[in-house]
């Protein structure tokens, strides 16, 4: 089982930045990729960033050019670092983790509680 905490949501104006967390703990080695996804209010959950095995990474057109995504596994923590924030980023931000068959053949994914981002225009 992984557990993950997200932190550092809260309310930022519009331009500015601010930098996610989630932590993990738990049975941390079978972790294979993370990821932060986020609802605005209204809309389905979408996936903003990724990173698999600590160096492949993904981002969403909204927020590429825009986010940085890294992973300190020495600590194990994720991190989401978003720039120029936008009104439109305003969501409830989850962790995610995927075991794809490390320790669970079938894998297994993991999420967090959720952390909000309110941007203010």
């Amino acid at each position: 089982q992984v557990q993950l905490v997200e932190s550092g949501g809260g309310l930022v104006q519009a331009g500015g930045s601010l930098r996610l967390s989630c932590a993990a703990s738990g049975d941390t080695r079978c972790i294979s990729a993370m990821g932060w996804h986020r609802q605005a209010p209204g809309k389905e959950r979408e996936l903003v960033s990724s990173i698999v095995s600590g160096t492949n990474t993904y981002y969403a057109d909204s927020v590429k050019g825009r986010a940085t995504i890294s992973r300190d596994n020495a600590e194990n923590t994720m991190y989401l670092q978003m720039n120029d924030l936008k009104p439109e980023d305003t969501a409830v931000y989850y962790c995610n983790a995927d075991d794809l068959g490390l320790c669970n053949k079938a894998g297994m994914s993991y999420w967090g509680k959720g952390i909000l981002v309110t941007v203010s225009s």
